[in-house]
């Protein structure tokens, strides 16, 4: 799969759909100063469909080669275009520094939040053995994004989530006065409360001293639709 021909087809198609008066609006959002073509998410589907079909990935070397070259390029889309053909490729333990790399770089919710939920949570179900060491590290990193990912990547794990990895990254975390890492910890709650709401209610309870506020309401939320004590 040649990356220039992957780059030249997602450039051509996202050109040919720009919306320069939905640009600017789209860039505020994201509190960015990287450019936007203006093309939202179901104008972008039918380019992220064909990228694919087209250009279907190959091996991790060959993922990485086309995640870059598109990462690379300078609009936001362009960026996301990079993140749905990770998304599209084998997930296999060997991505994780690419994934480490995206979010790093990424440095935003839009971006970061797609890496970890759908391409680190993906590694840590296939192969978790090798994968939780390196997020075991995350949760402490000075990067407040690598953090954050630590806190969100068993997001969609449901059932399969690793209870005892979830409280303990929870509560690591528990003292930041950063908003993104707060929020993380309310969202990671409260969706593993829906398998596990005895359990999610009992940490909240036995550790409400030391959630912050934003956590402790994010976390119940749920909880408190269902009408489950606390």
């Amino acid at each position: 799969m040649p990356a220039d021909d992957l780059v030249e087809f997602v450039k051509r198609e996202l050109t040919m759909r720009a919306n320069p008066s939905a640009a600017g609006p789209m860039a505020r959002y994201m509190k960015t100063d990287m450019p936007f073509y203006g093309i939202k998410c179901p104008q972008r589907e039918p380019v992220i469909r064909e990228m694919v079909r087209r250009f279907p990935p190959g091996d991790e070397t060959d993922v990485e080669l086309g995640v870059l070259a598109l990462w690379a390029l300078p609009h936001r889309e362009e960026k996301y275009a990079a993140l749905a053909y990770a998304a599209s490729a084998p997930k296999g333990i060997g991505l994780l520094p690419l994934y480490e790399r995206l979010i790093r770089e990424g440095g935003w919710w839009d971006l970061v939040d797609e890496v970890a939920i759908k391409l680190v949570g993906k590694v840590l179900l296939d192969e978790p053995d090798q994968a939780w060491p390196a997020v075991e590290r995350w949760v402490d990193d000075p990067d407040l994004w690598v953090r954050r990912s630590a806190l969100i990547c068993q997001i969609d794990h449901k059932q399969a989530t690793d209870r005892d990895r979830l409280f303990d990254f929870c509560l690591r975390r528990a003292g930041e006065a950063e908003f993104f890492i707060r929020k993380a910890i309310g969202w990671a709650l409260r969706q593993y409360s829906h398998v596990a709401p005895l359990a999610v209610a009992a940490f909240l309870t036995d550790h409400r001293d030391r959630l912050s506020t934003l956590s402790y309401r994010e976390g119940a939320k749920a909880l408190v639709r269902m009408g489950h004590p606390l």
